[in-house]
């Protein structure tokens, strides 16, 4: 599942690799990385990645619609004008998603941060806990 793992950078103890996104696409590519404190919890982050490829359809739609919050907000890139969303799902089209960070501090359940941007110029992201969605926003650095 988890793919090209190897430490984030000489000499560190943090894990990086690649894993194949079912929804959350990347910049043209369905591949994210992942990150995690050491090669230890490498089966929980495989359960967070399944977790995340197999995340319900409505906590799916909850995310896309707090995306289209954070769109709707605006960014830096004051030119971005939202086009009218039909289906949630359409905000897709308007961001993409670079890397899962996984948290083992909750030992309770399955836990983890990915993050992104949007085409409005601001970062984006969501934050799972104990396997329900926790936030979505711009601020979701504070859960890391």
């Amino acid at each position: 599942m988890i793919e090209n793992l190897k430490p984030f950078a000489p000499g560190e103890k943090i894990m990086e690799g690649t894993f194949i996104s079912r929804i959350f696409k990347n910049d043209g590519d369905d591949r994210l990385s992942v990150l995690f404190d050491d090669d230890t919890i490498k089966e929980y982050a495989e359960k967070c990645i399944e977790h995340f490829n197999n995340m319900p359809d409505e906590m799916v739609d909850l995310i896309c619609s707090g995306i289209i919050k954070c769109a709707e907000a605006g960014g830096l890139d004051e030119e971005f004008e939202l086009p009218e969303i039909e289906n949630v799902r359409d905000i897709l089209e308007y961001c993409w998603f670079t890397t899962m960070t996984v948290d083992i501090s909750e030992n309770d359940g399955i836990s983890y941060v990915i993050e992104g941007e949007g085409d409005w110029g601001e970062v984006v992201g969501f934050v799972i806990k104990n396997g329900n969605l926790a936030y979505v926003g711009d601020e979701f650095e504070e859960y890391l």
